[in-house]
Protein backbone atom coordinates (compact mmCIF):
# COMPACT_ATOMS: atom_id res chain seq x y z
CA UNK A 1 0.00 0.00 0.00
CA UNK A 2 1.00 3.65 -0.44
CA UNK A 3 1.19 5.27 2.99
CA UNK A 4 2.01 8.88 3.96
CA UNK A 5 3.22 9.58 7.51
CA UNK A 6 2.95 13.17 8.76
CA UNK A 7 5.38 13.66 11.62
CA UNK A 8 8.89 12.30 11.98
CA UNK A 9 9.13 11.95 15.77
CA UNK A 10 9.81 8.67 17.55
CA UNK A 11 6.39 7.19 16.65
CA UNK A 12 6.59 8.38 13.03
CA UNK A 13 10.06 6.91 12.59
CA UNK A 14 9.17 3.51 14.13
CA UNK A 15 6.03 3.32 11.96
CA UNK A 16 8.02 4.17 8.83
CA UNK A 17 10.59 1.51 9.72
CA UNK A 18 8.05 -1.24 10.46
CA UNK A 19 5.71 -0.52 7.54
CA UNK A 20 8.65 -0.24 5.15
CA UNK A 21 9.87 -3.67 6.31
CA UNK A 22 6.41 -5.05 5.52
CA UNK A 23 6.77 -3.91 1.91
CA UNK A 24 4.63 -0.77 1.92
CA UNK A 25 5.56 2.31 -0.10
CA UNK A 26 6.23 4.98 2.55
CA UNK A 27 6.44 8.78 2.26
CA UNK A 28 7.23 10.77 5.40
CA UNK A 29 6.68 14.53 5.86
CA UNK A 30 8.16 16.77 8.56
CA UNK A 31 9.06 20.43 9.06
CA UNK A 32 12.40 19.50 10.66
CA UNK A 33 14.94 19.25 7.84
CA UNK A 34 17.53 17.55 10.05
CA UNK A 35 15.14 14.75 11.05
CA UNK A 36 14.03 14.22 7.46
CA UNK A 37 17.65 13.97 6.35
CA UNK A 38 18.40 11.40 9.06
CA UNK A 39 15.41 9.24 8.11
CA UNK A 40 16.37 9.44 4.44
CA UNK A 41 19.82 8.10 5.28
CA UNK A 42 18.55 5.26 7.48
CA UNK A 43 15.43 4.05 5.68
CA UNK A 44 14.47 3.33 2.08
CA UNK A 45 11.50 5.74 2.16
CA UNK A 46 10.61 8.98 0.38
CA UNK A 47 11.20 12.04 2.60
CA UNK A 48 9.64 15.47 2.10
CA UNK A 49 10.63 18.58 4.06
CA UNK A 50 7.52 20.70 4.55
CA UNK A 51 4.31 21.34 6.45
CA UNK A 52 1.95 18.37 6.17
CA UNK A 53 -1.07 20.68 6.53
CA UNK A 54 -0.18 22.21 3.15
CA UNK A 55 -2.19 20.94 0.19
CA UNK A 56 0.84 21.51 -2.06
CA UNK A 57 3.10 19.42 0.20
CA UNK A 58 0.55 16.60 0.44
CA UNK A 59 0.15 16.66 -3.33
CA UNK A 60 3.95 16.36 -3.69
CA UNK A 61 3.79 13.38 -1.31
CA UNK A 62 1.29 11.69 -3.62
CA UNK A 63 -1.86 12.02 -1.54
CA UNK A 64 -4.09 11.51 -4.60
CA UNK A 65 -2.66 8.02 -5.10
CA UNK A 66 -2.19 7.17 -1.41
CA UNK A 67 -4.19 4.49 0.39
CA UNK A 68 -3.60 5.89 3.90
CA UNK A 69 -2.33 9.01 5.67
CA UNK A 70 -1.15 8.69 9.29
CA UNK A 71 -0.79 11.97 11.22
CA UNK A 72 1.42 11.65 14.30
CA UNK A 73 2.88 15.15 14.76
CA UNK A 74 3.11 16.50 18.32
CA UNK A 75 -0.01 18.69 17.93
CA UNK A 76 -3.57 17.35 17.83
CA UNK A 77 -4.84 20.26 15.75
CA UNK A 78 -2.16 19.71 13.11
CA UNK A 79 -2.96 15.99 12.98
CA UNK A 80 -6.67 16.64 12.50
CA UNK A 81 -6.07 19.28 9.81
CA UNK A 82 -3.64 16.95 7.97
CA UNK A 83 -6.32 14.26 7.87
CA UNK A 84 -9.04 16.67 6.73
CA UNK A 85 -6.91 17.94 3.82
CA UNK A 86 -5.89 14.39 2.86
CA UNK A 87 -9.50 13.23 2.93
CA UNK A 88 -10.64 16.09 0.71
CA UNK A 89 -7.63 16.05 -1.63
CA UNK A 90 -6.94 12.38 -2.02
CA UNK A 91 -9.95 10.43 -0.67
CA UNK A 92 -7.54 8.14 1.19
CA UNK A 93 -8.15 6.65 4.63
CA UNK A 94 -6.78 8.68 7.54
CA UNK A 95 -5.49 8.04 11.08
CA UNK A 96 -4.86 10.83 13.60
CA UNK A 97 -3.15 10.75 16.97
CA UNK A 98 -5.39 12.79 19.31
CA UNK A 99 -4.20 13.15 22.90
CA UNK A 100 -6.19 16.02 24.42
CA UNK A 101 -9.00 14.64 26.66
CA UNK A 102 -11.24 17.53 25.56
CA UNK A 103 -11.01 16.50 21.93
CA UNK A 104 -11.31 12.83 22.75
CA UNK A 105 -14.58 13.33 24.61
CA UNK A 106 -16.02 14.46 21.27
CA UNK A 107 -14.07 12.04 19.11
CA UNK A 108 -17.21 10.43 17.66
CA UNK A 109 -18.37 13.77 16.27
CA UNK A 110 -14.83 14.70 15.10
CA UNK A 111 -14.34 11.36 13.31
CA UNK A 112 -17.65 11.69 11.50
CA UNK A 113 -17.19 15.32 10.48
CA UNK A 114 -13.56 14.94 9.36
CA UNK A 115 -14.00 11.49 7.85
CA UNK A 116 -11.34 9.96 10.11
CA UNK A 117 -10.87 6.21 9.74
CA UNK A 118 -9.24 5.93 13.16
CA UNK A 119 -8.27 8.19 16.09
CA UNK A 120 -5.66 7.03 18.59
CA UNK A 121 -5.21 8.39 22.08
CA UNK A 122 -1.91 6.87 23.34
CA UNK A 123 -2.60 7.64 27.01
CA UNK A 124 -6.12 6.18 26.86
CA UNK A 125 -4.78 3.03 25.15
CA UNK A 126 -2.06 2.73 27.81
CA UNK A 127 -4.63 3.18 30.59
CA UNK A 128 -6.68 0.31 29.15
CA UNK A 129 -3.51 -1.81 28.95
CA UNK A 130 -2.60 -1.10 32.58
CA UNK A 131 -6.15 -1.77 33.76
CA UNK A 132 -6.00 -5.15 31.99
CA UNK A 133 -2.70 -5.92 33.75
CA UNK A 134 -4.24 -5.08 37.12
CA UNK A 135 -7.11 -7.49 36.40
CA UNK A 136 -4.48 -10.27 36.07
CA UNK A 137 -1.86 -8.94 38.51
CA UNK A 138 0.33 -12.05 38.39
CA UNK A 139 1.04 -11.45 34.68
CA UNK A 140 3.78 -9.14 33.38
CA UNK A 141 2.01 -8.58 30.05
CA UNK A 142 -1.42 -9.40 28.64
CA UNK A 143 -2.04 -9.42 24.86
CA UNK A 144 -5.61 -9.76 23.64
CA UNK A 145 -6.55 -11.51 20.40
CA UNK A 146 -9.72 -12.26 18.44
CA UNK A 147 -11.65 -9.24 19.75
CA UNK A 148 -11.05 -10.16 23.38
CA UNK A 149 -11.77 -13.90 23.05
CA UNK A 150 -8.14 -14.97 23.69
CA UNK A 151 -5.58 -13.67 26.19
CA UNK A 152 -1.87 -14.42 26.05
CA UNK A 153 -0.21 -13.77 29.42
CA UNK A 154 3.53 -13.36 29.99
CA UNK A 155 5.23 -14.03 33.32
CA UNK A 156 8.52 -15.24 34.77
CA UNK A 157 9.05 -18.65 36.37
CA UNK A 158 10.13 -17.79 39.94
CA UNK A 159 12.98 -19.30 41.93
CA UNK A 160 11.98 -22.55 43.62
CA UNK A 161 9.06 -23.12 41.22
CA UNK A 162 7.71 -26.64 40.85
CA UNK A 163 8.01 -26.09 37.09
CA UNK A 164 11.80 -25.74 37.21
CA UNK A 165 13.43 -28.63 35.31
CA UNK A 166 10.11 -30.00 34.03
CA UNK A 167 9.17 -30.63 30.42
CA UNK A 168 6.32 -28.46 29.14
CA UNK A 169 4.10 -31.49 28.60
CA UNK A 170 4.54 -32.55 32.26
CA UNK A 171 4.09 -29.02 33.65
CA UNK A 172 0.88 -28.48 31.70
CA UNK A 173 -0.60 -31.72 33.08
CA UNK A 174 -0.39 -30.18 36.55
CA UNK A 175 -3.08 -27.66 35.53
CA UNK A 176 -5.22 -30.11 33.60
CA UNK A 177 -3.39 -29.71 30.29
CA UNK A 178 -5.68 -26.88 29.17
CA UNK A 179 -2.93 -24.37 28.31
CA UNK A 180 -0.38 -23.70 25.61
CA UNK A 181 3.10 -22.24 26.15
CA UNK A 182 3.78 -20.19 23.01
CA UNK A 183 7.11 -18.42 23.62
CA UNK A 184 10.03 -18.90 26.00
CA UNK A 185 12.64 -16.16 26.57
CA UNK A 186 15.85 -17.21 28.27
CA UNK A 187 18.25 -14.95 30.19
CA UNK A 188 20.91 -15.34 27.48
CA UNK A 189 18.45 -13.64 25.02
CA UNK A 190 17.55 -17.00 23.50
CA UNK A 191 13.98 -17.09 22.13
CA UNK A 192 12.21 -20.44 21.67
CA UNK A 193 8.95 -21.40 19.99
CA UNK A 194 8.70 -24.60 22.06
CA UNK A 195 7.23 -28.06 21.69
CA UNK A 196 6.10 -30.26 24.56
CA UNK A 197 9.56 -31.71 25.17
CA UNK A 198 11.32 -28.40 25.94
CA UNK A 199 12.51 -28.23 29.57
CA UNK A 200 11.50 -25.16 31.60
CA UNK A 201 13.89 -23.34 33.94
CA UNK A 202 13.43 -20.82 36.73
CA UNK A 203 14.05 -17.33 35.36
CA UNK A 204 12.44 -18.17 31.99
CA UNK A 205 9.90 -15.66 30.70
CA UNK A 206 7.00 -17.60 29.21
CA UNK A 207 3.98 -16.46 27.19
CA UNK A 208 0.95 -18.70 27.70
CA UNK A 209 -2.56 -18.99 26.30
CA UNK A 210 -4.88 -20.30 28.99
CA UNK A 211 -8.67 -20.07 29.52
CA UNK A 212 -9.63 -17.44 32.14
CA UNK A 213 -11.14 -20.06 34.45
CA UNK A 214 -7.78 -21.90 34.58
CA UNK A 215 -5.67 -18.80 35.27
CA UNK A 216 -5.70 -19.19 39.06
CA UNK A 217 -4.74 -22.87 38.85
CA UNK A 218 -1.89 -22.00 36.49
CA UNK A 219 -0.36 -19.42 38.82
CA UNK A 220 -0.84 -21.68 41.83
CA UNK A 221 0.92 -24.56 40.05
CA UNK A 222 3.85 -22.42 38.96
CA UNK A 223 4.28 -20.88 42.42
CA UNK A 224 3.12 -17.31 41.70
CA UNK A 225 0.79 -15.70 44.21
CA UNK A 226 -2.53 -14.67 42.66
CA UNK A 227 -4.45 -11.87 44.36
CA UNK A 228 -7.08 -9.24 43.70
CA UNK A 229 -6.21 -5.53 43.44
CA UNK A 230 -8.17 -3.29 45.83
CA UNK A 231 -6.01 -0.15 46.12
CA UNK A 232 -3.53 1.50 43.75
CA UNK A 233 -0.93 4.22 44.24
CA UNK A 234 -0.16 6.24 41.08
CA UNK A 235 3.01 8.35 40.87
CA UNK A 236 2.42 11.29 38.53
CA UNK A 237 -0.82 13.05 37.68
CA UNK A 238 -0.70 13.51 33.90
CA UNK A 239 -3.26 12.51 31.29
CA UNK A 240 -2.46 8.81 31.58
CA UNK A 241 -2.94 8.93 35.36
CA UNK A 242 -6.32 10.63 34.86
CA UNK A 243 -7.54 8.03 32.34
CA UNK A 244 -6.28 5.13 34.48
CA UNK A 245 -7.78 6.48 37.71
CA UNK A 246 -11.14 6.97 35.97
CA UNK A 247 -11.15 3.31 34.87
CA UNK A 248 -10.08 2.00 38.28
CA UNK A 249 -12.61 4.09 40.19
CA UNK A 250 -15.40 2.73 37.98
CA UNK A 251 -14.26 -0.74 39.09
CA UNK A 252 -14.46 0.41 42.75
CA UNK A 253 -10.70 0.28 43.27
CA UNK A 254 -9.26 2.86 45.67
CA UNK A 255 -6.86 5.29 43.98
CA UNK A 256 -4.18 7.60 45.38
CA UNK A 257 -2.35 9.95 42.99
CA UNK A 258 0.89 11.67 44.02
CA UNK A 259 1.56 14.82 41.94
CA UNK A 260 4.16 17.56 42.49
CA UNK A 261 2.30 20.35 40.66
CA UNK A 262 -0.18 22.13 42.94
CA UNK A 263 -2.34 23.49 40.12
CA UNK A 264 -2.62 20.01 38.58
CA UNK A 265 -3.56 18.59 41.99
CA UNK A 266 -6.44 21.06 42.22
CA UNK A 267 -7.52 20.13 38.69
CA UNK A 268 -7.43 16.40 39.45
CA UNK A 269 -9.40 16.93 42.67
CA UNK A 270 -12.24 18.38 40.58
CA UNK A 271 -11.98 15.76 37.81
CA UNK A 272 -11.65 12.77 40.18
CA UNK A 273 -13.58 13.57 43.38
CA UNK A 274 -13.50 9.91 44.52
CA UNK A 275 -9.69 9.65 44.26
CA UNK A 276 -7.23 10.83 46.92
CA UNK A 277 -4.93 13.46 45.39
CA UNK A 278 -1.66 14.01 47.28
CA UNK A 279 0.51 17.06 46.65
CA UNK A 280 4.13 15.94 46.91
CA UNK A 281 7.18 14.42 45.27
CA UNK A 282 6.70 10.72 44.45
CA UNK A 283 10.47 10.17 44.67
CA UNK A 284 10.36 11.05 48.38
CA UNK A 285 10.62 7.67 50.09
CA UNK A 286 9.23 9.02 53.37
CA UNK A 287 6.09 10.20 51.56
CA UNK A 288 5.69 6.80 49.89
CA UNK A 289 5.95 5.10 53.29
CA UNK A 290 3.39 7.49 54.80
CA UNK A 291 0.99 6.68 51.97
CA UNK A 292 1.33 2.96 52.67
CA UNK A 293 3.37 1.76 49.70
CA UNK A 294 4.57 -1.27 51.66
CA UNK A 295 0.98 -2.54 51.97
CA UNK A 296 -0.46 -1.32 48.65
CA UNK A 297 -1.82 -3.85 46.17
CA UNK A 298 -0.38 -2.02 43.15
CA UNK A 299 2.04 0.81 42.38
CA UNK A 300 1.97 2.49 38.95
CA UNK A 301 4.77 4.90 38.02
CA UNK A 302 3.57 7.45 35.42
CA UNK A 303 5.79 10.51 35.82
CA UNK A 304 7.10 12.33 32.74
CA UNK A 305 10.66 10.98 33.08
CA UNK A 306 11.62 7.41 32.14
CA UNK A 307 14.55 7.42 34.55
CA UNK A 308 12.33 8.49 37.43
CA UNK A 309 9.75 5.82 36.59
CA UNK A 310 12.42 3.09 36.47
CA UNK A 311 13.85 4.22 39.81
CA UNK A 312 10.39 4.29 41.42
CA UNK A 313 9.47 0.90 39.96
CA UNK A 314 12.67 -0.69 41.32
CA UNK A 315 12.10 0.86 44.75
CA UNK A 316 8.45 -0.27 44.93
CA UNK A 317 9.41 -3.81 43.90
CA UNK A 318 12.07 -3.91 46.64
CA UNK A 319 10.04 -2.57 49.60
CA UNK A 320 6.58 -3.97 48.85
CA UNK A 321 4.64 -6.93 47.45
CA UNK A 322 2.65 -4.60 45.21
CA UNK A 323 1.97 -5.28 41.54
CA UNK A 324 4.36 -2.78 39.88
CA UNK A 325 3.69 -1.14 36.50
CA UNK A 326 6.23 1.23 34.96
CA UNK A 327 5.65 3.63 32.07
CA UNK A 328 8.50 3.94 29.59
CA UNK A 329 8.21 6.53 26.81
CA UNK A 330 11.30 5.59 24.85
CA UNK A 331 10.52 2.71 22.49
CA UNK A 332 14.08 1.61 21.79
CA UNK A 333 15.43 0.53 25.21
CA UNK A 334 15.17 -3.07 24.02
CA UNK A 335 16.56 -5.78 26.33
CA UNK A 336 18.21 -3.22 28.65
CA UNK A 337 15.02 -3.07 30.75
CA UNK A 338 15.28 -6.79 31.53
CA UNK A 339 18.15 -5.86 33.90
CA UNK A 340 15.77 -3.87 36.12
CA UNK A 341 13.05 -5.25 38.38
CA UNK A 342 10.36 -2.76 37.36
CA UNK A 343 7.40 -5.14 37.03
CA UNK A 344 5.25 -4.71 33.91
CA UNK A 345 6.36 -2.12 31.36
CA UNK A 346 3.85 -0.02 29.41
CA UNK A 347 4.81 2.34 26.57
CA UNK A 348 2.11 4.64 25.11
CA UNK A 349 4.28 5.20 22.04
CA UNK A 350 4.75 1.47 21.48
CA UNK A 351 1.00 0.91 21.84
CA UNK A 352 0.35 3.64 19.27
CA UNK A 353 2.60 2.00 16.68
CA UNK A 354 1.07 -1.40 17.46
CA UNK A 355 -2.51 -0.19 17.01
CA UNK A 356 -1.70 1.59 13.75
CA UNK A 357 0.14 -1.49 12.42
CA UNK A 358 -2.92 -3.60 13.26
CA UNK A 359 -5.17 -1.20 11.35
CA UNK A 360 -2.86 -1.38 8.33
CA UNK A 361 -3.06 -5.17 8.48
CA UNK A 362 -6.86 -4.94 8.54
CA UNK A 363 -6.75 -2.71 5.45
CA UNK A 364 -4.58 -5.32 3.73
CA UNK A 365 -7.09 -7.97 4.76
CA UNK A 366 -9.85 -6.07 2.98
CA UNK A 367 -7.57 -6.01 -0.09
CA UNK A 368 -7.01 -9.77 -0.02
CA UNK A 369 -4.53 -10.51 2.79
CA UNK A 370 -5.72 -12.88 5.52
CA UNK A 371 -3.86 -11.25 8.44
CA UNK A 372 -6.29 -9.47 10.77
CA UNK A 373 -3.68 -8.27 13.28
CA UNK A 374 -0.02 -8.63 14.14
CA UNK A 375 1.61 -8.24 17.57
CA UNK A 376 5.37 -7.82 17.87
CA UNK A 377 6.93 -9.47 20.90
CA UNK A 378 10.37 -9.91 22.51
CA UNK A 379 11.94 -6.80 20.93
CA UNK A 380 10.42 -7.63 17.51
CA UNK A 381 12.05 -11.08 17.44
CA UNK A 382 8.66 -12.83 17.49
CA UNK A 383 5.34 -12.07 15.79
CA UNK A 384 1.91 -13.24 16.92
CA UNK A 385 -0.42 -13.18 13.93
CA UNK A 386 -4.19 -13.42 13.79
CA UNK A 387 -5.42 -15.00 10.54
CA UNK A 388 -8.94 -14.95 9.17
CA UNK A 389 -9.48 -18.25 7.34
CA UNK A 390 -11.42 -18.01 4.07
CA UNK A 391 -13.07 -20.65 1.91
CA UNK A 392 -10.68 -22.48 -0.37
CA UNK A 393 -7.64 -22.16 1.93
CA UNK A 394 -5.20 -25.09 1.57
CA UNK A 395 -5.19 -25.75 5.33
CA UNK A 396 -8.90 -26.61 5.60
CA UNK A 397 -10.21 -29.91 7.03
CA UNK A 398 -6.77 -31.43 7.56
CA UNK A 399 -5.85 -32.86 11.02
CA UNK A 400 -3.21 -30.58 12.53
CA UNK A 401 -1.02 -33.61 13.26
CA UNK A 402 -0.74 -34.20 9.49
CA UNK A 403 0.02 -30.56 8.71
CA UNK A 404 3.69 -29.81 7.96
CA UNK A 405 4.29 -26.45 9.62
CA UNK A 406 7.34 -24.22 9.30
CA UNK A 407 10.04 -24.54 11.95
CA UNK A 408 9.85 -21.99 14.79
CA UNK A 409 6.10 -21.65 14.29
CA UNK A 410 3.33 -22.65 16.67
CA UNK A 411 -0.41 -22.71 16.01
CA UNK A 412 -1.64 -21.41 19.36
CA UNK A 413 -5.39 -21.08 19.18
CA UNK A 414 -8.46 -21.46 16.98
CA UNK A 415 -11.50 -19.25 17.60
CA UNK A 416 -14.69 -20.71 16.13
CA UNK A 417 -18.08 -19.02 16.51
CA UNK A 418 -16.79 -17.00 19.46
CA UNK A 419 -15.30 -19.96 21.34
CA UNK A 420 -11.58 -20.56 21.90
CA UNK A 421 -10.06 -23.95 21.04
CA UNK A 422 -6.58 -24.89 22.26
CA UNK A 423 -5.63 -27.07 19.29
CA UNK A 424 -4.71 -30.75 19.50
CA UNK A 425 -3.36 -32.96 16.74
CA UNK A 426 -6.87 -34.09 15.77
CA UNK A 427 -8.38 -30.61 15.43
CA UNK A 428 -9.00 -29.22 11.95
CA UNK A 429 -9.14 -25.63 10.66
CA UNK A 430 -12.47 -24.62 9.12
CA UNK A 431 -13.52 -21.70 6.93
CA UNK A 432 -14.53 -18.76 9.10
CA UNK A 433 -12.11 -19.63 11.91
CA UNK A 434 -9.71 -17.12 13.42
CA UNK A 435 -6.30 -18.76 13.85
CA UNK A 436 -3.55 -17.35 16.08
CA UNK A 437 0.04 -18.23 15.21
CA UNK A 438 3.33 -17.36 16.95
CA UNK A 439 6.52 -17.42 14.89
CA UNK A 440 10.00 -15.98 14.42
CA UNK A 441 9.36 -15.78 10.66
CA UNK A 442 8.49 -12.36 9.20
CA UNK A 443 6.23 -11.46 6.29
CA UNK A 444 3.49 -14.10 6.60
CA UNK A 445 0.43 -12.79 4.75
CA UNK A 446 -1.78 -15.83 4.09
CA UNK A 447 -2.75 -18.75 6.30
CA UNK A 448 -1.01 -21.07 3.78
CA UNK A 449 2.29 -19.33 4.65
CA UNK A 450 2.41 -21.32 7.90
CA UNK A 451 3.10 -24.48 5.88
CA UNK A 452 6.69 -25.63 5.29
Amino acid sequence: MRIIIAGCGKVGYILAEQLNEEGHEITIIDTNEEKIGMVGNLLDVMCIHGNATSYRVQEEAGVKEADLLIAVTNKDEVNLLCCLIARKAGHCQTIARVRDPGYYEEIGFIKEELGLSMAINPELAAAADIARLLQIPSAMEVDTFAKGKVDMVRFRIPKGSAWNGKKIIDASRKVGGNLLICVIERENHQVLIPDGNVVLHEGDYISVIVPPDRMKALFSSIGIESRMIHDVIIAGGGRLAYYLASKLLRSRIQVRIIENNRARCDELSELLPKAMIIYGDATNTELLKEEGLENADAFVSLTGLDEENVMLGCYAARVSRAKVVTKINKITYGGIMDSFDVGSIVSPRHLTTELISQYVRCMQNSMGSAVEAVYRMVDNKVEALEFSVKKGAKVLDMPLAEMKLKDNLLLCSIVRRGKMILPSGQDRIQAGDTVIVVTTHKGLDEIEDILA
